[in-house]
């Protein structure tokens, strides 16, 4: 099977692959404060109750952070914002966040990750410091979800995956000994057989936290190389610039439709298969991407006027 389509087609609701609608429901979308501000209404692209994951970018404000929640909450979004350890400052300030969270835009969930940034901004250097705090389950936060790395994490290992495998293991054992219901969302990758080798060594090690799987979105192949470097994306990535080495092909859009279609037929196969959602990068527009999942089954969205 070929690892990407470059073709760019919108499917008739008689071609859609019935293994890739059921794949894609309940998928959730990652947005920014600034990516949000360019969406006049979501309820015109995303079907009612989608997570919304609200990515917190190092310099975000936090008031812009709870403004976009506030927002996505009310349009009846289950919104998720994340927590990055590392621009943390300490427990009064994770405190003071999780309340603004709460109290102005009723959120109950979170994603707990160590944050893009080499050095520590105070107390905080990774995700389980955050949950070890208590602060999340006695505020009532009923989710608390965690990064996943399908290739690696160059930040935490620089060779090899035992870093990462040992903090997987901890938060697997954290559930256990708590009432937290806890998913792992990964970041995106290009290939469908490493992504489930992966994912089968999970369920070796005795993890038994749910996969939230990250997916590129449609967007220009340039675009997607520029997301891949700063994100840490692995191996996957020298198959992307091989394509770029082929002009045309470069200026032709990217679809994820190949690398879904391969999971969604090994989850039809396998229905213990420990990915139970996918969860979307709109890297090349949130309109695109939700275009995108609604052409391939996703829900549709509801109509603006509801």
């Amino acid at each position: 099977m070929a690892l990407l389509n470059f073709r760019k087609k919108e499917a008739a609701p008689d071609e859609v692959n019935p293994q890739i609608e059921s794949f894609l429901q309940d998928y959730s979308i990652e947005v920014m404060p600034r990516t949000a501000e360019k969406v006049e209404d979501f309820r015109a692209l995303l079907p009612a109750g989608t997570r919304v994951y609200i990515a917190h970018i190092e310099g975000t404000p936090i008031e812009d952070m709870v403004a976009t929640a506030k927002r996505l909450s009310a349009d009846g979004f289950n919104v998720m914002p994340h927590f990055p350890a590392r621009i943390i400052k300490d427990a009064d300030t994770l405190a003071d966040w999780i309340a603004r969270y709460q109290g102005e835009a009723d959120v109950k969930q979170a994603l707990l990750l160590a944050g893009g940034v080499a050095q520590p901004h105070g107390d905080f250097s990774d995700s389980m410091q955050l949950a070890e705090t208590g602060l999340f389950d006695k505020a009532g936060f009923t989710n608390l979800h965690v990064a996943g790395h399908p290739e690696g994490n160059r930040d935490i290992d620089a060779t090899g995956t035992a870093n990462v495998d040992a903090a997987l293991r901890w938060k697997n054992q954290f559930q256990s000994r708590t009432d937290a219901q806890m998913a792992i969302a990964t970041q995106f990758a290009f290939e469908a057989k490493p992504i489930i080798a992966w994912a089968d060594s999970l369920v070796e090690a005795g993890i038994t936290l749910p996969v939230h799987i990250g997916i590129a979105g449609p967007a220009k192949l340039q675009t997607l190389i520029k997301f891949a470097i700063a994100c840490g994306v692995g191996p996957s990535l020298k198959v992307l610039q091989k394509r770029a080495m082929d002009v045309t092909k470069l200026l032709l859009p990217y679809e994820p439709t190949d690398v879904v279609a391969e999971l969604a037929a090994h989850k039809a196969a396998n229905p213990d298969f420990n990915i139970s959602h996918v969860h979307f990068f709109p890297l090349g527009g949130i309109k695109t991407n939700a275009t995108w999942a609604q052409n391939n089954g996703g829900a549709a969205a509801v109509p603006a006027s509801a």
